[in-house]
């Protein structure tokens, strides 16, 4: 969770609708049309909707392509449910042998499941490779028993612009660590951003991963987003 989309038309003139507003553990969550747009905002700020998904769908095929076609089976993590594009794009790749999507927000699951966002994510949730895990993933990296092939982050707008104070600790030296102990040998951490961070890729490299490099993904105007990689080293 926790992105602004670039749309490539304008919002309906109709002001949005609320369809559910819940208290949350880290604040209000709300889910609301816009026309033919869901959206949702965190306390009061827009975090993301269903206009586009292509950043959502490239986080997921950049992770797929740094491990390459040899890897049988891989295992992805993704950091954050959001509107269920990444988790839909992930079910519909045979590649993936197992997917789990971890979301912090209860609210947020139940949309899937039982609200507005299932007619994105209902087939990616009866996927029999599909898991959904109800954590902060700031706490999953740092005690979760599993491993995996890849990490897809899409949690904050960016390593330098977070929707909470405690994303931040994801990105810094022990973070990027806990992370990389979560990575099988030769695995990939893709963090998906709204603007590219050298400073973050000089962490990614102290941290101790390989290969790190910084692919833009094209948007409308403005500058791009970016979704920055690293490697575990095998």
């Amino acid at each position: 969770m926790g992105r602004m989309t670039t749309t490539t038309s304008p919002f309906p003139s109709d002001p949005p609708v609320v369809l559910d507003r819940r208290e949350g553990p880290f604040g209000e969550v709300v889910l609301r049309r816009h026309g033919d747009l869901l959206q949702i905002i965190a306390n009061g700020t827009f975090l993301m909707d269903t206009s586009d998904g292509r950043s959502e769908r490239l986080l997921v095929d950049a992770a797929r392509d740094a491990l390459g076609a040899e890897c049988e089976g891989p295992h992805v993590l993704i950091g954050g449910l959001g509107v269920g594009f990444s988790l839909a794009h992930a079910a519909a790749d045979p590649f993936w042998g197992r997917i789990t999507v971890v979301e912090r927000e209860p609210a947020i699951i139940r949309w899937h499941r039982e609200g507005p966002l299932r007619e994105l994510s209902a087939r990616a949730l009866a996927d029999p490779r599909t898991e959904i895990v109800e954590a902060d993933l700031v706490r999953h990296v740092h005690a979760a028993a599993e491993r995996y092939d890849a990490l897809c982050l899409d949690i904050d707008n960016g390593p330098d612009w977070t929707v909470t104070e405690d994303n931040g600790s994801l990105y810094s030296p022990a973070g990027l660590s806990a992370c990389k102990s979560l990575l099988n040998p030769g695995g990939v951490l893709a963090v998906w951003s709204a603007q590219p961070s050298g400073d973050f890729e000089e962490t990614l490299w102290n941290a101790g991963f390989r290969g790190v490099r910084t692919e833009e993904i094209p948007v409308v105007r403005g500058v791009p987003d970016v979704v920055h990689l690293a490697v575990r080293a095998a």
